[in-house]
């Protein structure tokens, strides 16, 4: 167990891994070395959050009877985190790249003022190329937009889709009363 944690100390934490694992292979129960597998392989992507969660739990490891459960909830939380955050940022903008069919939000705008309305804009585009959504501001305006010209299916399938993404944002879960012309 000395070795693994000088060795997460270190910032080894391939070989720290290791260790735990070895650890675990004769002691399946042990929640320290259950623990290091989960900050060991943290720490190969984000050496700063494995060493600030590791010095946590070696603080409150003698302190507190759940010590364990409180460090896999800040992992689960982080993972969590990182995990939307990334589907909100980078996925609409690397869909963009990778299919080079989308057009920006802003684009579609100036799209909508050239064909002098929403409903003829969206005709034109939506089987050819994707919109390319961005912000929650954009989102909202867009699916507002495609239940006040009657597309409310499509608009309840973005609303659908996006509900993990969005959570319990109020704002967002407006717009279901919007689709179904419930209009504040």
């Amino acid at each position: 167990m000395q070795r693994a944690e000088s060795e997460f100390l270190k910032g080894d934490y391939r070989n720290a891994l290791r260790s735990y694992g070895l650890i675990l292979k004769d002691y399946p129960l042990l929640d320290e070395a259950k623990i290091g597998v989960y900050l060991s392989d943290l720490g190969i992507e984000s050496e700063e959050e494995a060493q600030a969660l590791f010095d946590y739990y070696q603080l409150i490891k003698n302190e507190k009877e759940n010590a364990v459960d409180i460090i896999d909830g800040l992992i689960d939380s982080l993972d969590s985190s990182k995990h939307k955050l990334q589907e909100l940022l980078l996925d609409p903008l690397q869909e963009e790249v990778e299919y080079g069919e989308g057009i920006r939000y802003s684009d579609f705008l100036k799209l909508i003022e050239d064909r002098g309305s929403f409903k003829q804009a969206f005709e034109d585009i939506m089987f050819s190329t994707k919109v390319v959504i961005t912000d929650k501001d954009e989102f909202i305006d867009f699916v507002t937009q495609l239940a006040n010209e009657g597309f409310d299916e499509m608009a309840l399938g973005y609303l659908d889709a996006t509900t993990s993404l969005f959570g319990d944002d109020q704002d967002v879960l407006a717009l279901y009363n919007v689709v179904r012309g419930v209009k504040k």
